[in-house]
């Protein structure tokens, strides 16, 4: 029998989960944000690209910076987050593909030498690892608020000024508050989603 995750494990990360609005003022630290990271590093991309970069927003200087760029929707709950991670895809991901992928020392010019192509993936793979990114933060015990409220050309111009990382999703962590879930709304059956040829 191959191994899987208990009910338990399932209920953390799917079935009980839910997005988070509301967080307790308990902080969240480095060594959390860290280990959110080191759950989800080994998880797959194209070649093993990692192009996913996370800048953690604390600070009252730095969410000063980061809420105009927010829609009016999402701005007083992450005001309000203990922590806001920036998920971004950064562009030179090929710059360490000598250290990712060394049984193809020529991946970086094969693949990646055309920056539209570079970008397409990058994105798409960083994308990919957003999702593991939420999974990890429930599974490390902590709530996930993902958003994609926001202005992502002028956050990065205040946040990414080399061009060189593209925001995609933000996401608020800590610990829920007890106000912090909505009801459920309801998803797709499988009937309804999966067909088989």
């Amino acid at each position: 029998m191959p191994l899987t995750l208990d009910s338990v494990a399932q209920d953390l990360l799917f079935h009980q989960a839910h997005t988070a609005r509301a967080f307790t003022d308990e902080p969240v630290s480095d060594e959390e944000v860290r280990a959110v990271y080191d759950l989800i590093k080994f998880a797959p991309t194209a070649f093993n690209i990692s192009p996913l970069r996370v800048t953690v927003v604390r600070s009252q200087e730095a969410k000063a910076r980061l809420l105009p760029h927010l829609t009016e929707g999402n701005r007083a709950q992450t005001a309000a987050a203990p922590a806001t991670a920036i998920l971004s895809a950064d562009l030179r991901f090929h710059e360490k593909l000598p250290t990712l992928f060394p049984v193809y020392p020529t991946l970086a010019d094969d693949f990646y030498g055309d920056p539209e192509v570079r970008e397409a993936d990058g994105r798409l793979n960083a994308t990919l690892q957003i999702g593991y990114f939420v999974l990890g933060v429930r599974a490390a015990g902590l709530a996930a608020g993902p958003m994609s409220g926001f202005d992502a050309v002028g956050l990065d111009k205040e946040f990414f000024p080399d061009g060189q990382q593209k925001s995609l999703v933000l996401v608020n962590i800590g610990r829920p508050a007890e106000t912090s879930y909505r009801p459920r709304q309801p998803r797709l059956d499988a009937a309804e989603a999966v067909s088989f040829l």
